[in-house]
């Protein structure tokens, strides 16, 4: 049960954080992008639990996830259903206007404090040492 709570709360945070990112960055966001942020969230706190990573190949498998789900959602949501939610189109080296490098560095880089907040959820629900979760 303690293993979904985290779960949940890693998703809030990351439904919210997310959203918080893209009001301060470009003044608004969708709901589609609270969605994203809390899936997001959770597979990152999956990749931080792996003993086995050091956190410059967390960091780069972080943005390889979001980039993934940052397509994924935005062939549905901006190509398929029409819904406009975002367009890189004017990006260097965009791809159908989903994705650009740019972004995916970016994601790199946010995965470094994505990770020590899942090692603090975490330690918060199992009682674990937040220094051994990072």
């Amino acid at each position: 049960m303690s293993k979904m709570r985290e779960y949940f709360m890693c998703f809030a945070l990351g439904a919210v954080i997310y959203g918080l990112i893209e009001v301060v960055s470009r003044g608004y966001t969708h709901w589609t992008m609270a969605l994203t942020g809390g899936a997001v969230m959770v597979l990152l706190n999956l990749i931080n639990q792996s003993g086995k990573l050091n956190i410059f190949a967390r960091c780069l498998l972080g943005a390889a996830v979001i980039t993934s789900l940052e397509f994924a959602v935005g062939m549905v949501v901006n190509v398929a259903l029409g819904w406009n939610v975002w367009d890189y189109s004017d990006k260097a080296f965009n791809l159908y206007g989903q994705i650009c490098p740019l972004f995916s560095l970016g994601w790199f880089f946010l995965s470094i404090p994505a990770f020590w907040i899942c090692g603090f959820v975490e330690e918060k629900m199992s009682g674990r040492n937040h220094a051994e979760a990072i």
